[in-house]
């Protein structure tokens, strides 16, 4: 109880020390552990003692000291994930003497800017989905500007003799409810021990480092960068070339019923697996194989049955470290009924359709996409990317609709410049095109920028 009220102390002092230049500090009491807050960035470090020692004393707690810092440094570093939206390194950390337990807080505030033309999209992000395909003036222009992606955590790192490395991290942005409405939302909540994670993060069937950065906070449409609460198992062989995972997630499901079926409670988690190959320094570079399997449940009303239909899908992604200045991103999806693992899909109601030989049935829509991105640093703090994705829904027996959704098309190009080693400013061009099963298509241009501060 007392080292809880400690750190929870050590928390509020933290948001006056980053107002600081970092430095090692070392806080004690008679009857409360010693509690280290240290500069991730800073080699120097200050070293203070509220009581005298003697100088033996004093090589026994500077030796102590530099261990806590070493083992708290290293456990959040290697905690920290690369990837898709991936969190800077916190500016402080705290830990115990005995290198124990530390935790981090840390996060960003983003500021977005877009400016929409020639049919502006409505909405936060560039979704080719919510292209509009009506006419008028309408929706021709738009100026956004967004601040809801901004984002805190908590990570805490516990080592144990038992269990090993213990992890807690919590995550938090602004996109709860309605959009524009800054409502808190937990991204990620979840304890991670012994290759088990437990809680709510990424679906498994991401591919964290297979896509590229963008402001675009959406990314995209053929990625699939969406959260699920999951039991996962992951585990690494060789020296960290091979690595498999498999959980057990809660499904999503977003199907058309018709007129004579109804949705039900699901009763199947959805089961996402994958095999890894990583290579290079640090095992930059990787190509990962996936799978996800689901069943979907729906009642028929007319023959008062609950039945359930088979969504499956395959993926293949990964990134190339070429050179030291160019990187390469890629995924490719196809599967039936798998609209939570596509970005463009998510929540649009063709993970099935009615049959449209037989509406009193419903039939899994076939569904693939693909993306591919390469990133160019030019300087240490200066890099340019650019990348092209498309998804697209086949027909089968037909389409239930002439307006249902066939296919979405994604070009970006941005250039991102670190003014400092936690600001970032950035500037992209996006253009979109969504078609129907008609043939109806219409396109949407979005000039993007961003504000971006790490701490």
């Amino acid at each position: 109880m007392k080292r809880f009220l400690l750190f929870t102390l050590a928390a509020c002092v933290s948001m006056v020390v980053m107002a600081q230049p970092f430095r090692f500090t070392r806080h004690k009491s008679a009857d409360a552990p010693t509690v280290y807050i240290i500069s991730v960035r800073e080699s120097d470090t200050l070293y203070r003692s509220n009581s005298p020692m003697t100088p033996r004393e004093q090589m026994l707690d500077v030796t102590s000291r530099n261990a806590a810092v070493r083992s708290a440094i290293g456990d959040h570093r290697a905690a920290t994930r690369r990837g898709f939206q991936s969190l800077g390194e916190p500016s402080a950390i705290f830990a115990d003497r005995e290198g124990k337990f530390s935790f981090a807080f840390g996060g960003f505030v983003a500021l977005r800017a877009a400016y929409g033309f020639d049919r502006a999209i409505d909405n936060i992000d560039m979704v080719p989905y919510d292209i509009p395909m009506g006419g008028g003036n309408v929706s021709r222009q738009q100026l956004q500007m967004d601040a809801s992606t901004s984002r805190l955590y908590l990570r805490g790192i516990a080592n144990s003799s038992r269990l090993g490395k213990v992890e807690i991290f919590f995550d938090v942005d602004f996109r709860g409810r309605a959009a524009g409405s800054y409502t808190p939302r937990l991204r990620s909540g979840y304890v991670s021990m012994l290759g088990l994670t437990v809680g709510r993060d990424v679906t498994t069937f991401c591919d964290l480092e297979a896509a590229p950065t963008t402001i675009d906070f959406q990314g995209p449409n053929a990625y699939n960068y969406n959260f699920a609460t999951m039991i996962r198992y992951e585990h690494s062989f060789i020296d960290n070339h091979l690595k498999i995972g498999v959980a057990a997630e809660i499904p999503k499901v977003s199907g058309t019923y018709g007129t004579m079926l109804a949705p039900v409670p699901q009763r199947v988690p959805d089961v996402p697996v994958y095999l890894q190959y990583a290579w290079g320094d640090n095992r930059q570079s990787h190509i990962r194989a996936s799978g996800v399997f689901r069943n979907m449940y729906l009642y028929n009303e007319a023959r008062e049955v609950t039945s359930d239909l088979f969504g499956w899908g395959v993926q293949f992604s990964g990134t190339i470290h070429v050179t030291p200045f160019i990187q390469l991103f890629m995924n490719g999806v196809y599967g039936e009924g798998i609209t939570p693992y596509l970005q463009d899909l998510t929540g649009s109601g063709l993970d099935f359709t009615p049959n449209p030989s037989d509406e009193g049935r419903v039939q899994t829509m076939p569904m693939y996409g693909w993306q591919a991105a390469a990133q160019i640093n030019i300087l240490p703090n200066l890099f340019i990317s650019g990348g092209y994705s498309a998804v697209t829904v086949c027909k089968k027996n037909g389409y239930y609709t002439a307006d249902q959704y066939r296919m979405g098309q994604y070009i970006f190009g941005n250039v991102f410049y670190n003014v400092t080693r936690r600001f970032c400013i950035a500037a992209e061009y996006l253009w979109a095109k969504r078609e129907n099963m008609s043939g109806v298509s219409h396109h949407a241009n979005r000039v993007n920028l961003l504000a971006k501060y790490n701490f």
